[in-house]
């Protein structure tokens, strides 16, 4: 390899790094909220924003924390669900199927899923 191709791709790798960062730190994380849902009906909307334990009924817990939505407690017999990764600001999914749990990231205002943006 000559000189040049090294500072080529030197010069590309520190491009490409300067936009993952200014991707990752300045523009807005899609998902601020998860909303729960117990056997089709949805038992509520929290925001990731905000530190908390939510019961969910007597089967499960999730703990919303540093921005992430972990299960943290429940009764099923495999215990999958508390296994799962946490739902945070880039979406994410957390499924308790013997308690017909569903935890999952939603779109924040103006936004949506492919990108484009919401009709009223």
């Amino acid at each position: 390899m000559k000189k040049r191709d090294m500072i080529l791709m030197a010069g590309i790798l520190a491009l490409t790094l300067i936009w993952w960062g200014a991707a990752r730190f300045f523009l807005p994380d899609d998902y601020q909220k998860i909303r729960i849902t117990v056997d089709g009906t949805v038992l509520g909307e929290y925001s990731l924003l905000e530190e908390q334990e939510i019961a969910i009924g007597k089967t499960n817990i999730c703990r919303i924390e540093n921005k992430k939505a972990k299960m943290i407690s429940a009764n099923c017999p495999d215990k999958l669900c508390m296994k799962q990764k946490a739902v945070d600001a880039s979406g994410g999914t957390i499924v308790c199927l013997p308690n017909k749990v569903v935890i999952e990231a939603v779109e924040s205002e103006g936004h949506s899923l492919n990108g484009l943006d919401a009709v009223s």
